[in-house]
């Protein structure tokens, strides 16, 4: 019990869930990257400038998810990471959009 009476907070799995969570992520992210730099390097210079940002977008949230789901301290976002990570993923959906629209 804490000083206020109250039973003392039991986390049980749930900073477990989170860490897995965060793992999903990363992995999901990965496969994204992956197919998104396939697609863009079929078309030309623009392509490949579109696989770069893809690979820098893959990079901050790879790492994100990383320093979340190993447990190895809160990077430092100032507790924006879930913000940044969507961000990442927007990129990821502009680019697809521009991938689309440019007929790759």
């Amino acid at each position: 019990m804490n000083g206020a009476g109250a039973p003392a907070r039991d986390p049980g799995l749930q900073p477990e869930r989170t860490r897995l969570a965060w793992r999903r992520t990363a992995l999901t992210v990965t496969v994204v990257a992956m197919l998104t730099v396939r697609l863009a390097l079929a078309g030309g210079r623009a392509g490949a400038a579109l696989a770069v940002l893809a690979v820098l977008g893959w990079g901050v949230t790879v790492t994100l998810c990383w320093r979340r789901a190993t447990g190895s301290g809160v990077p430092g976002t100032g507790g924006r990471t879930l913000a940044l990570v969507s961000l990442c993923a927007i990129g990821f959906a502009l680019i697809g959009i521009l991938l689309v629209l440019r007929g790759v």
